[in-house]
């Protein structure tokens, strides 16, 4: 496909030159380059209004980013070459954290390529291609990724949403291989196992590891809820930390029966205890009853995918919170995350006082996490800090 010029409107390479990657629809110069003469993953050169060279990258007229830009030297455009240097520049990174194969490998716009997200399972690669740009060179990439890792399979998860706003279809499909249903990841010391294939975004939530691991300095007390629970890795790190009963609540019956065959699989079996439903359901259940927990664990999906969802989305984490404020005891740990990048850190912890202050309840923060560094944040593109988890001390009527 050839190279077409993409030429912005006056002043819309500002953000470009301070280092983002994406291109709205609106900073287009519609009328010299317009939108509809694009093909989906069409490779374009962005330039400025005085058509001063900014960068190579790849367009789409469908969505409302509506081109994102990959390479900055103008030597090096999009090629194979280009995808298998950056693809070594990320594996430097995560062999240089990580002494197990267990990581997100690439994190699309951390990595400088954006639309393509892959997790490492060992010798198993789970590839989501997200953009219709990553999706025109799939063959490239993934030739790119067998001569680097060398890997035994490659799954493509391309069963996510976000590619229907690139108008590419969803799915599931082996590419190289035949990977096992599930395979065995070691976190902290425990066994999980996973399903690459049928799991939630990859089978695994490699982002919340370090937050996981800080669990450990503050005590879980014996008694902890863990809501939104998956397939155990908060809980069961909290039974091996001690906890004396775990309650780990999921609105999927499938990842319940998982977690209780990590529970059986690290020992851990007489201290889970599952309970199926909707976690506000459950949350108010568990208030009715009585019941106090000395460490509560939220975890929710992210309640603000787009941002005309950000009103309502505050209110359920607002409400969420409030619930998990209210089954802890006086001097208990809330630790309470939010992956909606929408919402900004300093807005969730807003969120949770005005929480714990409709509760009636006082706060400490104690700590606050983010994703791993397996999930670099580009320091000019704030959508890839997403991840906020809170570490707070609860107390009494206040």
């Amino acid at each position: 496909m050839k190279t077409k010029p993409l030429l912005l409107r006056k002043d819309q390479e500002r953000r470009l030159l301070a280092g983002h990657c994406w291109i709205y629809s609106n900073e287009v110069d519609t009328r010299a380059t317009p939108l509809k003469d694009l093909e989906a993953g069409q490779p374009v050169e962005i330039l400025s209004d005085h058509e001063r060279w900014i960068g190579h990258g790849y367009a789409n007229p469908r969505s409302l980013i509506c081109a994102r830009l990959v390479s900055r030297d103008r030597a090096q455009p999009l090629s194979p070459a280009l995808w298998l240097r950056r693809i070594h520049e990320a594996l430097s990174l995560r062999t240089r954290l990580y002494e197990r194969p267990f990581y997100r490998l690439i994190f699309g716009e951390g990595d400088a390529l954006p639309g393509l997200i892959v997790d490492r399972y060992g010798d198993l690669l789970a590839v989501q291609i997200t953009t219709a740009g990553m999706e025109r060179v799939r063959g490239e990439l993934l030739a790119g990724l067998e001569q680097v890792l060398r890997p035994s399979s490659i799954v493509l998860r391309n069963d996510n949403a976000v590619r229907e706003l690139e108008g590419l279809a969803q799915g599931v499909e082996v590419v190289l291989g035949t990977p096992a249903e599930t395979l065995t990841l070691v976190e902290n010391g425990l066994e999980f196992l996973v399903s690459p294939l049928t799991g939630q975004k990859t089978g695994w939530f490699f982002d919340q590891a370090e937050n996981r691991t800080r669990l450990a300095r503050y005590g879980v007390g014996r008694r902890v809820l863990d809501v939104c629970s998956y397939i155990g890795a908060w809980g069961l790190r909290a039974a091996a930390l001690g906890a004396e009963q775990v309650t780990c609540v999921d609105s999927s019956p499938p990842a319940l029966e998982r977690m209780a065959e990590n529970a059986a699989r690290n020992r851990l079996e007489r201290q889970i205890h599952a309970r199926h439903g909707d976690a506000f359901d459950v949350l108010r259940s568990l208030r009715e009853e009585g019941a106090r927990f000395d460490t509560v664990i939220l975890d929710p999906p992210a309640f603000i995918k787009r941002r005309k969802d950000e009103p309502e989305g505050i209110q359920a984490y607002q409400r969420l919170n409030r619930l998990g404020i209210e089954v802890l005891e006086p001097g208990g740990i809330l630790v309470t995350s939010s992956c909606s990048f929408h919402l900004g850190r300093e807005a969730f912890v807003r969120t949770v006082q005005q929480a714990a202050r409709r509760a009636g309840r006082g706060l400490q923060l104690l700590e606050t996490g983010q994703q791993g560094p397996d999930h670099p944040v580009h320091p000019a593109i704030p959508e890839t800090a997403y991840l906020k988890t809170l570490f707070l001390r609860v107390l009494g009527e206040r």
